[in-house]
């Protein structure tokens, strides 16, 4: 099996479907994109770290309205239109990194870990499909899936720790500790394989890791979300909506998702 190898650290003057952005830094790295006045990006407002004057910061609504608040999923994002420089980054120690997707191409992301994308790619998201991947997984209830509709586009992403791709071969699969994985191709299958440890001091006891199955790309994070985010992120602060309501839509989301898995499987 080929290894995972480690992505690039750094990028200057990278292009890419009409857009143009560096990535620089060290522990907490930065995003710059430079706005030539005629497309967007769209971002969760507090992973903005500067930006020129000429930028202006609007809202961008997201589809399906409803099925977000149930789901207990941000409704809005920040949109940034204009011409010059604007950065972002996240707060934790980890690795900014582009996805270029061609039109029509879609990927799989893991939960709270987008920065940024081009306003050519739509964010959508689907329920996890099975008990096991959802209880045992790390998972959560969803996953995030960006696809470049109209035209080519880009997704940034942070991940926690270093950043390593593996591109399995049809039918070729890897078991990865489940807060690790970080995004895959959809035609990548997802599973969740729980080992009994049933020898002297761990009898009882299980040990748990998700099993991919080509062909497709997936992504792997050295380092899992931090504690803190994790609970701010179960508390609704890293939401785009006030976090009385996230608090609020992610109660009915859970119960709603928990009805809808129990009441098919």
């Amino acid at each position: 099996m080929q290894l995972p190898t480690l992505l690039p650290l750094k990028t200057e003057g990278e292009s890419f479907a009409g857009f143009s952005y560096h990535l620089d830094g060290g522990l907490v790295p930065a995003l710059t994109v430079n706005l030539n006045g005629q497309s967007s990006i769209y971002f969760e407002h507090h992973t903005l770290l500067w930006k020129s004057t000429s930028i202006q910061i609007g809202i961008k609504k997201l589809d399906g309205v409803f099925n977000r608040m149930i789901s207990g999923m941000p409704i809005f994002m920040t949109e940034a239109v204009g011409t010059g420089p604007i950065a972002m980054s996240r707060d934790g120690v980890g690795q900014i990194f582009p996805l270029h997707l061609k039109r029509g191409q879609e990927i799989d992301i893991r939960e709270h870990q987008f920065l940024a994308a081009t306003n050519s790619v739509d964010y959508s998201f689907q329920m996890v499909r099975g008990i096991a991947n959802i209880l045992f997984g790390g998972t959560g209830f969803f996953i995030d899936k960006f696809r470049a509709l109209s035209d080519d586009g880009i997704v940034w992403l942070y991940g926690y720790g270093n950043v390593f791709e593996v591109n399995l071969a049809a039918g070729e699969q890897i078991d990865v500790e489940p807060s690790a994985w970080l995004y895959k191709d959809p035609t990548v299958q997802m599973d969740t394989n729980l080992t009994n440890l049933s020898t002297g001091l761990f009898g009882g006891n299980s040990f748990t890791l998700n099993r991919f199955t080509g062909p497709g790309k997936l992504g792997i994070q050295s380092m899992s979300m931090p504690n803190i985010l994790a609970a701010n992120v179960a508390s609704g602060v890293t939401s785009s909506n006030s976090s009385s309501n996230t608090e609020a839509a992610g109660v009915i989301g859970l119960a709603s998702a928990a009805f809808k898995l129990f009441g098919k499987d």
